[in-house]
C-alpha cells in the first residue's frame, strides 16, 4: 500500500530515522504511534511514503486510510473503513474478521440492525481486538493521512485505539502487538477551535505516542532538491529564486520548478505570485483532455475510483488512459493499488476545483450524484451523494441521501454527524416537491429529531433553536399530540440553557393541550418535563401534585423510563432527599428502571443525582463510583457531550480536586480541553481551581473566558468561584466581594431561590480577603476602616448562614456546606477581632471529611491563631502539616504563605534538602521535561500549544527556582534532585 514517488528523498533524514526506529520497535513487539505534523506541502506524505516503503521491505503490512474534506458533510469512520476494505480482501485475515463481527458495520453489513446503545463501544472494542489479532499474523503499519479533516467519530475511534491498551506493553506471557500507527495532519489548519487540537493534546501525553514535526526545510536542502529534480543544470540565480519563493516547502519548490518553461526566468514579473497560480500554470501545460480529466477528478474529491471517473468523464477508454498517463507522468495524480487515483497534493485538487466555471461545477457534481445513486446504498455512498446532489442543486436527491446518511450516523453513535445531515435535509426540505419527500415524515418531526441529535451532541443552544423552529413550523394546524410534544421538548431544551421561566411557560402549555384521561405517553412525558420546570421556578406544590399523578399513569402504562424520571424528581421534593440513605435508595431504583427501559439519558440523570447526593454528604468514594458508571454508559452510547454527561464530567473533576488528586484532575481537563461542545466548557472548571491554587497566572483569564457567549449557569458558577478566590488570594477585598455578589445575582436570576448552595463557598472565599483587609487596617491604626470591613464581613457571614440553613432545595446542607460555613464563621471573627483558635479548630475539623487543600488553608489560619495565642509548639505542628500538604499538591501561593509564617514566627529550623527547591507548577513541570529533551522555546510552545513567549517565561521561572545560570545547568539540577525521570531524554 506504500506510495512511490519519482522525486529524491532529501532533507528529512532525521525524521525518517525516528520513524524507522519506531517501526523496528513495533516489529519487536513494542507498539508505538507517531503524530506527524507539518504545514501543507511540507513533505508529510512523502516522508510517510518513504517510511512505508522501508516498512514493506522488512515484511510489514502497510495500510493507509485517508480523511476527506467534504465540507459540512460528515463521513463517519472513513479512514478506518478504507483500511478495513483492504484487509477484508485478504484471505489471510478472514478468521480474524470472523472473530470480531462488530466491525462488519463499517464494511457495509449490519447497517439494517436496530440501534443499540452499546453498539458504539462494541464497534470500538471490535476494531481494537481485530487489529490486535492481525498484528499476531503480520506486523502492521497503519497510516492515517490528513487527520485535520477527520470526522468526529474517526477521532473518537482513534482516541480509543491509542489510549485503551492497543499500544500498552502486554502482560508477561501475553502476545506482543506488532503494530505501529503513523497519523499526519496539517499544523497550519489547526485554528484555536479546531476539533483536532484537544485530541492531539490528549494523545501526546500517552507514553507510547510520539510527535514528529516536519519543519520547513533548510535553504541548502531545498537547493539540493531543486538541483536533483532539474533535468538540465540550472543557473544559481534560478535556484536561489526558487529557494526564496519556496520558503522551505518542498512541494512549493517542486511546483515552482515544474512551472519553468525552459528559459523562463523565475525572477521576471511574470512569475506567479502564489502557489495556486503556479499549480494552474502547470496544469494548463497538459493536453485539453488531461485537463478535463483533472477537473472531473477534482469534483470527486482528493481520491476517485477509476470506474467512477471513467463514467463521469465519458471519454473513450483509450483517450482516458492517455490523459491519466499524462497526469500521472506529470505527478499530478498518483495511482493506487485499489484502482483509484489521488491528487498528489490536496492543494492541487483545491486549485483545480476553484478554477472551475460555476456551470461546469454544477454539471459535474450532478454527474457524480447520479453515478453514486447507482453504486448501492451504503452509508459512505449516501454521504458523498448528498454532497454532490446539494452542489448540483438536485435537492430532492440531496434530501433522500442526507436522510440515509443521518440514519447511518445514528446507528453508529455519531450524533454530531447525524445533526449535520439532518440540518442539510431541513435546509433543502422547503425546496423539494411534496411528492418527492418521504411519505412517513414531516418537517416538524424532522426538526424535532434534529434538536434531539443536537442535544446528544452537546449543542444545547442549537437544540433550542431547532425546537423553536419546529414550533413555528407546527403552527396552529398541528394536532394536539404533536403540538404538546413540540412544547415539552422545547421546555426541556430551555431548562438545559437555564431559561427557566420560559421553560415553565411551555411545559404548562404542553400539559394543557392534552387531557390526562385517557392516559397517554405524550401526557406522561409532558408532565415529567413540567415537574422539572415547576421545581426550578419554585412551584413545588404544583410539581409534586403533577409528579404523583404522572407516576401513577406511568405505572399504569408501564412506561418504566418515565417512572424513573418522575421518581428522580420526587426525591428532590421529599424529606428523604438525595443526601439521605432512603433518597439514594430511591435513586438507585430509578436507575435500574431506566436501564431496563434502555433510556440512557434518564439513567445518567439518576446517576448524576446519586453522585451529587454522595458528594454533598461527604461520601466521595461512592460518589466516584456513580460518576464512573454514568460516564461509562455515556461513552458506550456516544453521548459524552450530552447535558448530563457534561455534568458528570464536571462533578468527577470536582471530586478529584476535592480529594487532592490534582494531577489526575489536570490531566482529565487537558484531555477534554476544546474537545467539549461550546456549552460544556464548565466541565473542566475544577482544573481551573487547581491552576489557581498552583499559582497559574492565566487561570483567572481562562475563567473570564467562560463568561463569553450566551449565559450558562454552570460556567457562571465556575468562573465566579475562580475569580472570587483569585481576588482574595491577591488581597483585593473589593474585587472578591464584587465577584461574590455578582455571581450569586447572575445564577439566581430567573430561579426560585436567592440562596444557591454555592453561596456559602463564595461567601467564605470573599471573607478571607475582607478579613485580611480588616486586620491590616487595624494594625495601621485605621479603626474606622477596619469597622467598615467588619460590617461587610457580617453581611457576608449572614449569606453563608442563611444558605446552609435553607439552600436551593430548602434543606440544611451536608458536610461540605457545613465546612465552608465553619470557615466563613472563622473568617468573620478574624475580621471583627482577630484570629480565634476555637473557630479555626472547628473549621479544620469540618474539612476533615476529605478536602486536603481547604484543610491546609484552614490549618494555616489555625497556626496563625495559635501563634497569636503564644502556643508555639502547636502552631509549628499545624504549620508543618499544612506546609507538607501544600508541597504535595504543588499549591505554590499557600506554600509561600506558610514559608513566610514559619520564618516570621520562627516556627522551624532550616528547610530540608528537598524543600530548598521551590515546587514547580504543573506547567513548569511539562516545560522542564521538554527542556531535558533539548527543545527550544519555540518547540516547547508548539508541543504544549502555548506561545514561544509564554514558554520563555516558564523557562525563566524554572531557572530562577532551581538557581541555575543556564538551561544545561537547570537540566543537571533537575536530574540530581529527582525532578525528572532518567528516561525523560528519550525522543519524543
Amino acid at each position: 500500500m506504500a506510495q512511490t514517488f519519482g522525486t529524491p528523498f532529501i532533507g528529512r533524514e532525521d525524521e525518517l530515522a525516528r520513524l524507522t526506529g519506531v517501526l523496528e520497535r513495533a516489529q519487536a513487539g513494542d507498539p508505538r504511534a507517531v503524530l506527524v505534523a507539518g504545514d501543507a506541502g511540507v513533505g508529510k506524505t512523502r516522508t510517510l511514503a518513504e517510511a512505508a516503503t522501508q516498512a514493506a521491505a522488512t515484511g510489514m503490512t502497510v495500510l493507509t486510510g485517508h480523511c476527506v474534506d467534504l465540507g459540512d458533510v460528515g463521513l463517519p469512520y472513513l479512514p478506518f473503513t478504507e483500511i478495513l476494505g483492504v484487509l477484508a480482501a485478504d484471505d489471510r485475515f478472514a478468521p480474524a474478521f470472523a472473530a470480531h463481527p462488530a466491525v462488519d458495520r463499517l464494511l457495509g453489513s449490519g447497517t439494517g440492525t436496530a440501534p443499540d446503545p452499546g453498539s458504539r463501544l462494541q464497534l470500538f472494542e471490535g476494531m481494537a481486538g481485530l487489529l490486535a489479532d492481525l498484528a499476531d499474523i503480520t506486523p502492521l503499519l497503519l497510516i492515517l493521512e490528513d487527520l485535520h479533516w477527520a470526522d468526529q467519530s474517526s477521532r473518537d475511534l482513534l482516541r480509543f485505539l491509542l489510549s485503551r491498551g492497543l499500544l500498552q506493553r502486554p502482560r508477561p506471557g501475553a502476545p506482543a502487538h506488532r503494530l505501529a500507527v503513523f497519523a499526519s495532519y496539517r499544523a497550519d489548519d489547526l485554528h484555536r477551535r479546531h476539533p483536532l487540537r484537544p485530541l492531539l493534546a490528549e494523545l501526546i501525553r500517552l507514553p507510547a505516542v510520539d510527535r514528529v514535526e516536519l519543519r520547513p526545510m533548510a535553504d541548502a536542502e531545498v537547493a539540493r532538491l531543486v538541483r536533483a529534480l532539474g533535468t538540465d543544470p540550472l543557473p544559481d540565480a534560478t535556484v536561489r529564486r526558487i529557494v526564496d519563493r519556496a520558503e522551505g516547502n518542498a512541494f512549493y519548490a517542486e511546483e515552482l520548478l515544474a512551472a519553468l518553461p525552459g528559459d523562463f526566468d523565475p525572477a521576471s514579473p511574470g512569475m506567479p505570485s502564489g502557489l495556486a497560480d503556479v499549480l494552474l500554470i502547470r496544469i494548463e501545460q497538459l493536453s485539453e483532455t488531461a485537463q478535463q480529466v483533472l477537473r472531473t477528478a477534482a469534483v470527486a474529491g482528493r481520491r476517485v475510483e477509476h470506474d467512477l471517473l471513467r463514467d463521469a468523464v465519458q471519454l473513450p477508454e483509450d483517450e482516458l488512459e492517455s490523459a491519466l498517463r499524462e497526469a500521472v507522468g506529470r505527478q499530478l495524480l498518483v495511482p493506487d493499488e485499489d484502482a483509484t487515483y489521488s491528487f498528489r497534493h490536496a492543494l492541487t485538487r483545491e486549485a483545480v476545483y476553484a478554477d472551475l466555471l460555476p456551470g461546469e461545477r454544477v454539471r459535474l457534481h450532478g454527474a457524480f450524484a447520479r453515478l453514486l445513486a447507482g453504486h448501492g446504498r451504503s452509508a459512505e455512498r449516501a454521504a458523498e451523494r448528498a454532497h454532490h446532489s446539494r452542489e448540483s442543486h438536485d435537492l430532492a436527491d440531496a434530501l433522500t441521501a442526507s436522510l440515509e446518511a443521518a440514519d447511518h450516523a445514528q446507528r453508529v453513535g455519531a450524533p454530531a454527524e447525524e445533526l449535520r445531515h439532518l440540518e442539510t435535509a431541513l435546509e433543502v426540505w422547503p425546496a423539494v416537491d411534496a411528492a418527492a419527500r418521504p411519505e412517513d415524515g414531516d418537517s416538524v418531526t424532522l426538526t424535532l429529531r434534529a434538536s434531539a441529535a443536537a442535544a446528544r451532541a452537546g449543542e444545547t443552544h442549537r437544540a433550542v433553536h431547532l425546537t423553536r423552529a419546529a414550533l413555528a413550523r407546527a403552527g396552529s394546524d398541528a394536532d394536539s399530540e404533536l403540538a404538546a410534544r413540540v412544547r415539552y421538548t422545547l421546555a426541556g431544551n430551555l431548562l438545559r440553557i437555564d431559561n427557566l421561566t420560559a421553560a415553565f411557560t411551555y411545559s404548562s402549555e404542553a400539559l394543557a393541550m392534552i387531557p390526562a384521561d385517557p392516559p397517554s405517553y405524550t401526557w406522561v412525558w409532558a408532565a415529567a418535563t413540567h415537574v422539572m420546570a415547576a421545581r426550578y421556578v419554585g412551584q413545588d406544590e404544583d410539581a409534586e401534585r403533577v409528579a404523583r399523578q404522572a407516576l401513577r399513569t406511568a405505572e399504569e402504562l408501564r412506561l418504566a423510563d418515565a417512572q424513573a424520571d418522575l421518581m428522580i424528581s420526587l426525591v428532590g421534593l421529599e424529606a428523604h432527599n438525595r443526601r439521605t440513605p432512603q433518597g439514594r435508595d430511591r435513586l438507585r431504583a430509578a436507575r435500574e428502571l431506566a436501564r431496563g427501559a434502555g433510556n440512557i439519558p434518564v439513567e445518567m440523570r439518576a446517576l448524576y443525582s446519586l453522585a451529587v447526593g454522595c458528594y454533598e454528604s461527604g461520601d466521595l468514594d461512592e460518589c466516584l463510583t456513580s460518576l464512573t458508571d454514568g460516564l461509562d454508559r455515556a461513552r458506550r452510547a456516544g453521548l459524552l457531550s450530552s447535558p448530563y454527561a457534561l455534568e458528570l464530567r464536571y462533578l468527577q473533576s470536582l471530586v478529584l480536586y476535592t480529594l487532592g488528586r490534582w494531577d489526575e484532575c489536570a490531566r482529565a481537563a487537558a484531555a477534554d480541553a476544546e474537545r467539549l461542545p461550546a456549552a460544556g466548557g464548565f466541565a473542566t472548571g475544577p482544573a481551573l481551581y487547581v491552576a489557581l491554587a498552583r499559582g497559574d497566572q492565566d487561570a483567572a483569564d481562562r475563567a473570564r473566558a467562560l463568561l463569553d457567549g450566551p449565559f450558562d449557569w454552570m460556567a457562571t458558577l465556575v468562573a465566579g468561584i475562580v475569580l472570587t478566590d483569585d481576588a482574595a488570594v491577591r488581597g483585593d477585598a473589593e474585587g472578591a466581594v464584587e465577584w461574590m455578589r455578582g455571581t450569586i445575582a447572575r445564577i439566581t436570576n430567573d430561579t426560585a431561590t436567592d440562596r444557591p448552595d454555592v453561596g456559602v463557598r463564595l461567601a467564605a472565599l470573599a471573607l478571607s480577603a475582607v478579613a485580611d483587609t480588616a486586620v491590616e487596617l487595624r494594625l495601621t491604626g485605621d479603626e474606622a476602616g477596619a469597622r467598615r470591613w467588619a460590617d461587610t464581613a457580617t453581611e457576608l457571614v449572614e449569606v453563608a448562614r442563611a444558605t446552609v440553613a435553607k439552600g436551593e432545595d430548602g434543606s440544611r446542607q451536608g458536610p461540605e456546606g457545613l465546612a465552608w460555613l465553619a470557615r466563613a464563621e472563622a473568617e468573620w471573627l478574624r475580621a471583627r477581632s482577630g484570629p480565634d483558635v476555637a473557630a479555626w479548630e472547628k473549621a479544620v475539623a469540618a474539612f476533615g471529611y476529605g478536602d486536603p487543600y481547604e484543610l491546609a488553608r484552614c490549618g494555616r489560619r489555625l497556626a496563625e491563631a495559635l501563634l497569636a495565642a503564644d502556643r508555639r509548639e502547636e502552631a509549628a505542628e499545624r504549620a508543618r502539616e499544612a506546609h507538607d500538604t501544600a508541597v504535595r499538591l504543588g499549591a505554590v501561593p499557600l506554600r509561600e504563605a506558610l514559608d513566610a509564617l514559619i520564618r516570621r514566627g520562627r516556627l522551624a529550623g532550616a528547610p530540608s534538602g528537598a524543600e530548598r527547591i521551590p515546587v514547580l507548577t504543573a506547567r513548569e513541570g511539562d516545560v522542564l521535561r521538554l527542556l531535558t529533551r533539548g527543545r527550544t522555546n519555540r518547540q516547547i510552545g508548539e508541543e504544549l500549544f502555548i506561545t514561544g513567549k509564554t514558554a520563555s517565561v516558564h523557562v525563566s521561572n524554572i531557572l530562577a527556582k532551581l538557581g541555575a545560570a543556564s538551561r544545561t545547568e537547570a537540566v543537571a539540577i533537575a536530574y540530581r534532585e529527582g525532578l525528572v525521570e532518567p528516561g525523560a531524554t528519550a525522543s519524543a
